[in-house]
């Protein structure tokens, strides 16, 4: 039997949470207070229970939730004219999807028995394919090296988002980073 759609409250309430919970992960972490989170919506603890039943429902979908976004911010870039700064643009929201995720990635992973074991590798491959589509661009318009793979690109990010989270001035830190790490990739000139 499909599944009934949800009120409009319900529908509110639901987004009110997932937002809330996305805040408090990226200031506190994954083990973020579920009650603090339900208080953040303006729900109660017993509205956060109906819509996320545990705490991995809650982080699967804040995770989801984010890449789903990514995925659609790449698509919006890849219709720009500039294909290399489309490119960096979106890295550079990945930094910070990364960034903001604060123990979110390993906490799945522990939890994964408990929740949706192919989470990860789904919402790694959206990523991949999304961000690959860019990247070709960039090749095609010259702006990249023909040797970067999305792969590499994404390697980079994740280190620098890994190596920045703990810093007081990590963003700034983390886009400096990136600017050294965008720089490598851009075709050399020839002799």
């Amino acid at each position: 039997m499909p599944e009934r759609p949800m009120r409009a409250d319900a529908r509110r309430n639901y987004e009110r949470i997932l937002a809330a919970a996305a805040a408090a992960i990226a200031q506190d972490g994954a083990e973020a207070s579920l009650e603090e989170i339900a208080r953040r919506a303006g729900v109660g603890s017993a509205t956060l229970h109906r819509h996320f039943p545990s705490r991995q429902a809650l982080l699967e979908a804040v995770f989801r939730d984010k890449v789903e976004t990514l995925c659609a911010e790449a698509g919006e870039l890849a219709a720009g004219p500039d294909a290399g700064g489309s490119l960096a643009v979106w890295l550079r929201a990945v930094v910070t999807h990364a960034a903001s995720n604060r123990g979110l990635a390993a906490s799945l992973l522990r939890g994964s028995l408990q929740g949706d074991p192919a989470l990860g590798a789904t919402c790694h491959a959206l990523i991949t394919s999304a961000g690959a589509r860019l990247l070709a661009r960039a090749g095609e318009a010259g702006a990249v090296r023909a040797d970067v793979t999305i792969a590499d690109l994404l390697t980079l990010v994740n280190a620098i988002a890994l190596a920045t989270e703990q810093e007081p001035d990590g963003a700034a830190q983390a886009d400096r980073l990136l600017d050294l790490a965008l720089n490598g990739v851009r075709p050399r000139p020839t002799p």
